[in-house]
């Protein structure tokens, strides 16, 4: 739980242009909309959405409102199935071993091509329904006063995810507020621009 850890690493973004009214209203109904779907019953590779900041089992907010005060606080749930290369190497050569058998029997001496990618697609999607998926989840907390919101995450897959979940959400568009962003919002473009020239400075002991 990163926000609620003692520490962590964080991405700080602002939204891009007016934020209406009506849609901080709609916020909860929003996040419902695009909550998060569970695979566990299925073969899917990889499932995202919404859950309450307080527990990521809870796809419907019972736990708690996303409103805190003048806050929205909410959590981006990952779910992803890996097979290990190595498992699905070796179910892959028992299944193509046996289909070399069956065809020898039937005298032919080959597996063609299309066959080896229909045998591979079968065993892949066999195993993926074998094994469960692990969870991953990143909280967000959005501040509705001067809108900025901080994610739980410095990954810049999980960066774009959540910039795309967002914007599909509440048709808002975030921007990272990078440090470089920062000092040139403080400064002005004309001196932000100069930090660019800056060398970084090395510090160390002597001993």
């Amino acid at each position: 739980m990163g926000l609620l850890a003692a520490s962590g690493g964080f991405t700080r973004y602002r939204i891009v242009g007016e934020v209406k009214d009506d849609i901080l209203r709609e916020a909860p109904d929003r996040l419902k909309k695009y909550a998060f779907v569970d695979i566990d019953g299925t073969a899917d590779e990889r499932s995202f959405g919404w859950v309450a900041f307080e527990d990521y089992l809870d796809t419907e907010w019972r736990t708690a409102p996303p409103e805190k005060g003048h806050y929205l606080a909410f959590s981006l749930r990952l779910d992803t199935r890996r097979i290990s290369p190595a498992v699905l190497k070796k179910h892959l050569r028992l299944a193509l071993d046996q289909e070399k058998e069956h065809n020898q029997a039937a005298g032919k001496n080959f597996v063609s091509k299309d066959r080896k990618k229909e045998i591979a697609e079968r065993i892949k999607l066999h195993l993926m329904a074998r094994s469960l998926p692990i969870p991953a989840v990143f909280e967000a907390v959005w501040n509705t006063m001067d809108h900025v919101i901080w994610l739980c995450s410095t990954n810049g897959k999980v960066q774009t995810l959540f910039e795309d979940l967002f914007t599909l959400t509440f048709e808002l568009h975030l921007e990272p507020q990078t440090p470089a962003y920062l000092a040139e919002r403080i400064l002005g473009v004309e001196r932000g621009l100069a930090l660019e020239h800056v060398e970084p400075s090395e510090f160390g002991g002597n001993g």
